[in-house]
């Protein structure tokens, strides 16, 4: 009885989390760096493709080592975030599965990993590729932990850091290949990277509405008005920058069709394709979009051909 008694006093332990297995903590840390998002990097190839210098042995040992090197510093980036947000994310219904928030990271070793490759990062850009790839590294990290501290908390800026981190993406290749980069280029890119931005937000936005707490604070700040005049705007100037790029040779050249133009159907209905996603607010991460829809992925393809041939002038 008096066992019985004094089990019914004590109260019971919690339970401890379990610990990671044997390589736990590498696969923590890959999970944390977001794989899935790496698909984004490929964009380094963007300028070189763009100048037709894509295929030779130096273009494409350089923009494997870019690619590798924007990836870390993306991932350092994660790393920092997850490490800062754990205890907020411990109280969200999905985040707190993360490695950091669960515990199979520790919080110092994510600011130790996410630090060292914030630092290593673009050292070895310096050291491997050009001082300006180098400076476009470091000043890609600074801003991203920057918005990690506070600029995601502030209007507008918020979507101006997300898209210029796509842009850069979209230069660094040209940059570490000493590529100049056109205006028409920079415009179509800054401005389509704009668009998949705020129609990720809008749709963000239209999914929320009604639900009691947002996964995003600022978004709070935001209407879904405002939301989509931003995707539409810059919807809009993307499509005429590439149709001025794409019409500034006239009918020169020598390919077998005018494919520059012709290259004006598919990137005009990829547009407009896309925007059926933004309209409705499912338009979530881009990637995910155009890889779950059969019809985007197909004109996606037949403007990469008809861009392609344009470029080599076939």
């Amino acid at each position: 009885m008096a066992d019985r008694t004094t089990a019914l006093l004590v109260p019971p332990r919690s339970p401890q989390a379990p610990k990671p297995g044997p390589g736990g903590l590498p696969l923590g840390l890959l999970k944390t760096a977001r794989p899935r998002q790496w698909i984004k990097n490929v964009l380094v190839v963007a300028a070189p493709a763009a100048a037709g210098e894509l295929f030779s042995r130096h273009a494409l040992g350089q923009l494997a080592l870019v690619f590798a090197l924007f990836t870390a510093a993306a991932a350092a980036v994660y790393l920092i975030n997850d490490a800062r947000d754990a205890e907020a994310d411990r109280a969200h219904p999905t985040k707190c599965r993360r490695p950091v928030a669960a515990g199979a990271v520790p919080v110092p070793v994510a600011y130790a990993t996410g630090g060292a490759l914030a630092v290593a990062a673009p050292l070895a850009a310096a050291a491997l590729c050009t001082p300006l790839t180098a400076c476009l590294l470091a000043a890609y990290v600074v801003m991203q932990l920057a918005y990690c501290v506070s600029l995601k908390h502030v209007l507008v800026v918020d979507l101006a850091v997300v898209t210029t981190g796509f842009l850069m993406r979209a230069m660094i290749g040209g940059v570490a290949l000493g590529i100049p980069l056109s205006r028409w280029f920079l415009i179509t890119t800054g401005f389509g990277a704009l668009f998949m931005v705020s129609a990720k937000r809008y749709s963000e936005a239209v999914q929320m509405a009604g639900r009691a707490g947002a996964t995003r604070a600022l978004l709070t700040e935001y209407t879904t008005g405002y939301l989509r005049f931003v995707w539409q705007l810059a919807a809009g100037v993307a499509v005429l920058a590439y149709c001025l790029w794409a019409m500034e040779s006239g009918t020169a050249g020598t390919g077998v069709l005018p494919w520059r133009q012709l290259s004006m159907v598919a990137f005009i209905l990829a547009i407009l394709r896309y925007a059926v996603f933004a309209d409705r607010g499912t338009a979530g991460e881009p990637e995910d979009v155009v890889l779950h829809d059969r019809a985007l992925a197909v004109i996606g393809l037949g403007w990469l051909a008809m861009y392609g041939l344009a470029v080599a002038d076939w």
